[in-house]
């Protein structure tokens, strides 16, 4: 896939680049997902190398589905290029009016600013690249507070408090970007 995205730098923080994942990002994905954080998180947790390539294989298949379309986030780093997050675009149609925008950040890349800045980059890209799209959603549990501050520094506004539901025990927020 020769999809990628930029996100330019910040100073201090450096250039970032998106694209889809790939094999090569294995070890990568599995380092990342050592991280208790994270795992708390996400619904689908990669423990060892097996888990990673599942991972992964699910990813590509979304994407050429058309189901969702994962990037993984690299940063331009002096020894080359290091993964720090990953971010996803759920449910988006040709015309469909509003889709999902979902993250996470590997625990070494976390308060730099990547998330605020790789979800910014995909919702660019999510409303230049389906004309319907008027509408994203950034959902997350109430209780992550970081994920609160990635929405508004990613120009999402808080919308609504939602009612839990499995897999999550507790409500949760949600917070839009509208085209535009």
């Amino acid at each position: 896939m020769l999809i990628e995205l930029r996100a330019p730098a910040v100073s201090p923080a450096r250039d970032l680049a998106l694209r889809p994942w790939c094999a090569d990002d294995l070890d990568a994905l599995v380092d990342a997902y050592r991280d208790p954080v994270l795992r708390r998180w996400t619904r689908l947790p990669v423990t060892n190398p097996g888990e990673g390539r599942q991972w992964l294989d699910r990813v590509s298949r979304d994407w050429n589905d058309g189901h969702r379309y994962s990037f993984a986030v690299l940063q331009d780093d002096p020894d080359g290029p290091r993964l720090v997050a990953n971010v996803v675009l759920k449910n988006a149609t040709p015309d469909g009016p509003t889709a999902e925008v979902g993250y996470w950040t590997a625990s070494w890349a976390r308060g730099r600013g990547v998330a605020p800045r790789a979800v910014t980059a995909l919702s660019r890209w999510a409303f230049d690249q389906f004309p319907g799209l008027t509408r994203l959603d950034l959902l997350h549990q109430v209780d992550n507070l970081a994920s609160c501050r990635v929405a508004q520094k990613s120009g999402y506004v808080f919308q609504e408090v939602l009612p839990a539901r499995p897999p999550f025990p507790l409500d949760g927020h949600r917070h839009t970007l509208v085209a535009g």
